[in-house]
């Protein structure tokens, strides 16, 4: 809106508002803005949350120390996509079908999460949509988004192929070349991809919700793993940089390092409010979209490969819940003393400030590796 107004419209009359074509300028003002909107508007929303006594519940089996968090205000998602959004709409080129792409899914994701975290308050328990219910519909918005960059490569603007870290000849087709030529099983052909799409999209976003058991923790790594993808998201959309790195040249994916960048500062704005001991909880409308748009993000910039070190703390806490429950299924015995991870620390004993810093640290030093991988080809 703002890259409309003073740059497509008023910079050949004002001449310092050609600032506005820059995409660091852009994205700097956007992280700047969505973390004003983010100290600024929560205490009013701790408020109203309060108000409406919209409270979280915790659950029994969980550690005893996490009881006297209970009522703490939650839904605090909500101000997180309300920052991450109006930044986006104001600093980004929204000619660029890829920043929809990206709000598309933040906000699906993010509804799906108002759905969840609405039950569990209508039903006064930790229990909101079931996992069939609530898995169909991440499902449902990943395939979505898969058909929109299927269609998108059919123009030339976005491509199926796999980039593979240190393999840069390396470069596999997800669709099915022979029925490429078929134009009615055309979309037939795209089913692979389609389906790799899903798995990497609902995967990031369960990861983020399965990681937000601690007061700062996901959104904190969350940080981390935004920053990298701006980064990661400039290069790739920067035509010098690209073929340095000999990335992909995806030039209007550039203009999501906005997003990326609106996401970064919407997130270090709550974390004001969420570092422990925390006043607002995000809850699922915020850790859904969060993780959904990291995927989708990493996705449409051919990097779906480095999510799982852009993201090294929610992979690690997704794969210590899939083990412990295939353990206990198949075994009957358990691997941790409580999963996610975090949680089988505090139950050895941990601070939860100490388990919160160093699982921060980790997502820093496995962040840094993700981007040491673009020269490493």
């Amino acid at each position: 809106m703002l890259y409309w107004l003073f740059y497509l419209k008023l910079h050949t009359d004002f001449r310092p508002l050609r600032l506005f074509r820059f995409l660091t300028f852009r994205t700097a003002f956007a992280s700047l803005t969505a973390m004003a909107i983010a100290i600024l508007v929560g205490p009013w929303l701790i408020r109203q949350l309060q108000g409406f006594q919209i409270g979280q519940y915790i659950r029994e089996e969980g550690p005893k120390s996490h009881r006297k968090k209970a009522g703490t205000p939650t839904m605090g998602g909500v101000l997180i996509n309300i920052a991450i959004l109006v930044p986006t709409l104001l600093w980004a080129d929204l000619r660029n079908p890829f920043i929809w792409v990206a709000i598309f899914a933040e906000l699906a994701f993010a509804t799906i999460g108002f759905l969840d975290d609405f039950a569990k308050l209508r039903h006064r328990r930790n229990l909101g949509l079931t996992s069939a219910e609530k898995f169909g519909l991440q499902v449902l918005v990943a395939a979505v988004v898969a058909v929109v960059l299927v269609l998108m490569s059919t123009t030339g603007d976005y491509s199926t192929r796999l980039v593979v870290p240190f393999f840069k000849n390396f470069r596999p087709e997800l669709a099915i070349p022979a029925l490429l030529h078929h134009h009615w099983l055309h979309l037939v052909a795209f089913l692979p991809f389609i389906a790799f799409v899903i798995l990497i999209i609902v995967g990031s976003s369960n990861a983020v919700n399965l990681t937000d058991g601690l007061d700062g923790l996901a959104i904190g790594c969350t940080i981390i793993a935004a920053g990298a993808l701006t980064v990661l998201t400039y290069v790739s959309g920067h035509a010098v940089f690209a073929s340095y790195l000999e990335l992909d040249k995806l030039p209007m994916v550039g203009e999501l390092s906005i997003f990326c960048g609106a996401m970064v500062g919407a997130s270090i704005g709550f974390l004001w409010y969420n570092a422990h001991p925390a006043e607002i909880f995000m809850g699922d409308v915020g850790s859904l979209a969060l993780g959904g748009a990291i995927g989708t993000v990493a996705v449409i910039i051919k990097q779906e490969l480095l999510l799982p070190f852009i993201g090294g703390i929610f992979v690690i806490e997704a794969v210590s819940v899939i083990l412990q429950v295939g353990s206990y299924k198949l075994r009957r015995k358990r691997i941790f003393k409580m999963a996610p991870l975090h949680h089988h620390f505090e139950q050895l004993g941990w601070s939860e400030s100490k388990i919160i810093a160093r699982f921060w640290i980790l997502s820093g030093v496995f962040a840094l590796f993700a981007l040491t991988t673009l020269k490493l080809r």
